[in-house]
């Protein structure tokens, strides 16, 4: 095509400049336009001086050769993109059967090197179709045992594709020796553990990096412990896999531990995926006091760290320990929003017999105690927020008054604002109706009060007083006991507990429910003219001309073998506001009834 297009320059239709763009065009048959992306030459028209595109959103596009030679970049068949339109089907093939070519292919297509997000998005869907993460995982595994390719430690650095071949211990000890400091040194030491049973001379490989790191650990023990700890464990765990003994005189972790070291701040400068080791390792050189340190460093970390902690605490069997701690803190309102935090994520059965009402007044002092430090963290009170069921649950168990209480506390918190106390408030009117007048201030008509005596109101409270106070607090212990005896399928005491949890609740509602709607009385000074609530009645059946007697009394007052009546049963309700003399008429059980008034008395006089 070269001669055509000079023969066109020679009539005056190309410029000179423009050849050797055009014959890299027609040569590669691909081509990539910045705004419609790439397309396949399919007609060099020389006639008419035109080339003929199907791109991926314009097929058929006709477009001048001169613009063409101005505005296309060529791009080789051998390049993906092009690849992705002439042999999808083969790249497919590719994919599912061979990784690393489809790799080289990319590699190549991008001067030799590109970033796993490139080529991610150059593969994904067209080519690999499935589990990208799975795929991804299977390629990088060969990538690193190939010697073609130099696979980074970080994921934004590209993937690098290399004609020479080099092993892949060579290569891991050359990043190692070219990595300043020892937190540069503790990733490639980690490859190189990783790679372990891919290295030539795993031995070889292992000395040379024992080494190293134990200069490095001697010059950081002080300055840096826990980079230093974290170096400790990866040598060992080096040397135990390269079956290799200990160096005289090296650094241990327990020399790491006998330094006056915080374990809180300490077990924060270390990776999340070394805690447990890190804390397995204080216990082993602190056999004494290991327990107690822990448990004061519960209150000054991460609620992830608290997680670690605890369940440190309770794999030794100190679970006692570890609940007196959890207690003590929340009792004393000394406990910080990240442990109320872990505890309020972990609030298992396990917990049954410490989370409560308190728990929620301890939140809230510990947020207002951050804000008073200007603490930034906000992760207490959107977990609150975020979590429906939290606030509900904590309270479960409180009586009214301690409802009323907390109520008070949250509407007069600085922690959340006004939309999110409404938000909080509803929820538990949603659980608990009977506290929505506390809440609100007002009665509605459906709660329209209950008049009963002030002996039955006393014993009513004193069941509810019970029910909150002993019989509730221990259903809970018995949960977090059976939930310790473990397979919760076959655990009868535990589905026992949670089934008496479910009834002691309900009953707890209604009793609420009662108390709240509940107006005492004494029956003094009660009206005889006509029947009402304190009065004695006595009438006639006109249906057996046999007479009668009843006292209406309070809606808890009922004593039917004595004639004490609630006022609120069909009898007392039909005998209301009629005076002596009077008849009345209804229906009991099926059966028609007609009673005439003869007496009415009071049940007290002052």
């Amino acid at each position: 095509m070269r001669e055509e297009f000079e023969k066109m320059v020679a009539t005056g239709k190309l410029d000179k400049n423009q050849v050797e763009a055009l014959v890299q065009l027609t040569t590669s048959g691909y081509c990539m336009h910045r705004s419609w992306g790439l397309g396949k030459i399919t007609t060099v028209d020389t006639v008419f001086a035109r080339f003929i595109i199907d791109f991926q959103t314009k097929a058929g596009h006709t477009m001048d050769l001169a613009f063409a030679a101005e505005s296309l970049k060529p791009i080789s068949k051998e390049h993906i993109l092009a690849r992705k339109i002439s042999d999808l089907e083969g790249l497919r093939q590719m994919a599912a059967l061979h990784h690393l070519d489809l790799i080289k292919v990319v590699l190549q297509s991008y001067g030799g090197k590109a970033s796993v997000d490139q080529i991610q998005q150059v593969l994904v869907p067209d080519v690999i179709k499935d589990d990208w993460k799975k795929w991804w995982e299977a390629a990088k595994k060969e990538l690193k045992k190939d010697g073609h390719f130099q696979v980074p430690l970080k994921k934004t650095e590209p993937i690098v594709y290399q004609t020479k071949e080099v092993t892949l211990q060579d290569r891991l000890l050359g990043e190692f020796r070219a990595a300043k400091g020892l937190k540069a040194r503790i990733v490639v030491a980690t490859e190189v553990h990783r790679s372990m049973t891919d290295l030539t001379d795993k031995k070889a490989a292992a000395t040379e990096v024992i080494a190293a790191l134990n200069v490095e650990i001697a010059t950081h023990q002080r300055t840096q412990p826990a980079v230093a700890l974290e170096a400790i464990f990866l040598r060992d765990e080096l040397r135990h896999d390269a079956g290799l003994p200990p160096a005289e005189g090296e650094i241990t972790a327990k020399t790491i531990w006998s330094q006056d070291i915080k374990l809180g701040v300490l077990l924060e400068q270390v990776p999340a995926i070394k805690h447990r080791r890190t804390l397995e390792s204080f216990k082993e050189a602190h056999p004494n006091d290991w327990t107690d340190i822990i448990r004061n460093t519960l209150n000054v970390v991460s609620a992830k760290l608290c997680r670690e902690c605890a369940n440190l605490l309770i794999q030794e069997g100190k679970w006692d320990l570890l609940k007196e701690t959890l207690a003590r803190l929340i009792s004393q309102h000394s406990a910080s929003s990240e442990l109320l935090l872990w505890l309020a994520k972990e609030r298992s059965d396990s917990f049954a017999d410490i989370l409560g009402p308190e728990v929620f007044r301890a939140m809230l002092s510990a947020m207002e105690r951050d804000q008073f430090n200007e603490k930034r963290s906000n992760r207490l009170r959107d977990y609150i927020l975020d979590d429906q069921q939290l606030l509900v649950e904590l309270i479960g168990s409180a009586d009214l008054e301690i409802i009323k209480d907390l109520t008070r506390a949250l509407q007069l918190s600085p922690c959340f604002d006004d939309m999110d106390k409404r938000s909080l408030l509803a929820r538990i009117v949603k659980s608990y109706p009977a506290i929505q007048s506390l809440i609100s201030g007002e009665q509605t008509k459906q709660d329209a009060g209950l008049i009963v005596s002030w002996e039955s109101l006393e014993r009513k409270k004193n069941d509810y007083a019970d029910l909150v106070q002993k019989k509730i607090p221990a259903n809970s212990k018995e949960i977090a006991i059976a939930r310790s005896y473990g397979d919760l399928r076959e655990n009868h005491e535990y589905k026992a507990a949670k089934e008496m949890q479910k009834f002691l609740m309900a009953r707890k509602g209604e009793l609420e429910t009662e108390l709240v709607r509940a107006r005492g009385t004494d029956y003094l000074n009660t009206k005889t003219d006509i029947v009402g609530i304190g009065t004695i009645v006595r009438v006639t059946d006109l249906n057996t001309n046999s007479a009668e007697t009843f006292t209406v009394l309070g809606a808890w007052d009922s004593e039917p073998d004595k004639g004490i009546i609630s006022y609120l049963t069909p009898v007392a309700q039909s005998l209301f506001n009629h005076k002596v003399g009077e008849e009345v008429e209804f229906d009991m059980g099926g059966t028609k009834k007609r009673y005439r008034i003869d007496e009415i008395r009071a049940y007290k006089t002052a």
